[in-house]
């Protein structure tokens, strides 16, 4: 009786099947992935395993540089996060840094209900703060779920704006290269990103449409 096949050995496979699929489909394709870097996207998302940035926009190793940490937060002391963005602005030259929340957020919903887990509570604190500032419109949402989803939202686009005022992206924008930033989030149940509207390529711009998207969605309930 053969024995049961390791889990992890199945990885190692699946690995193998999809480099042979890549391989019959377009057969200079690792040449090409292995000679240059030069993708067009940053992706910042969150950690949680259901949203792969590569799968659910539909592109190719090679296509977009990623970095994901729970709740997809930009905080400024965080070195981790603005050493990936100055590597990707200044050395990849990316035109466009998504930052992508999702519906269901299980940081979110820790900053929100105040829930204590341990060392995440700590990466948490700028989601608490938010939640602190909003707690008026939040309070005034008709149940949890929306007050929820709202967070997650409103959480997307203090990422957005947090990442406008990094040093790396202004310096990107006085400069003149093209850079543009995205807030986006992303319904788990359907597979399907929904924009925020805060597609800028300024300060000025980036500060208005952040404004607005985020009474936009106060208004949404």
């Amino acid at each position: 009786m053969s024995k049961p096949q390791d889990i992890v050995t199945k990885l190692l496979n699946n690995n193998r099947a999809w480099a042979e699929e890549v391989r019959i489909a377009d057969p200079d394709f690792f040449e090409r992935l292995k000679a240059q870097q030069s993708p067009e996207f940053l992706w910042i998302g969150c950690s949680d395993s259901r949203v792969p940035a590569n799968q659910i926009t539909g592109l190719m190793p090679g296509e977009v540089f990623v970095h994901r940490n729970v709740a997809n937060l930009v905080p400024g002391e965080d070195m981790n996060s603005h050493s990936v963005i100055q590597y990707a602005v200044e050395a990849l030259k990316v035109q466009h840094i998504i930052v992508c929340g999702h519906y269901g957020c299980g940081g979110v919903k820790a900053a929100l209900h105040g829930d204590r887990l341990g060392l995440v509570d700590y990466w948490l604190t700028g989601v608490r703060e938010l939640r602190d500032r909003e707690s008026e419109a939040l309070a005034a949402m008709p149940d949890d779920a929306m007050r929820h989803d709202r967070l997650c939202e409103l959480n997307v686009i203090e990422q957005v704006r947090n990442l406008s005022n990094t040093l790396v992206v202004r310096r990107a924008w006085s400069s003149g290269q093209p850079l543009e930033l995205h807030g986006w989030i992303y319904r788990v149940e359907d597979g399907l990103l929904h924009d925020l509207g805060m597609r800028s390529n300024s300060a000025e711009q980036a500060a208005k449409l952040c404004a607005a998207a985020r009474e936009q969605t106060l208004k949404a309930h």
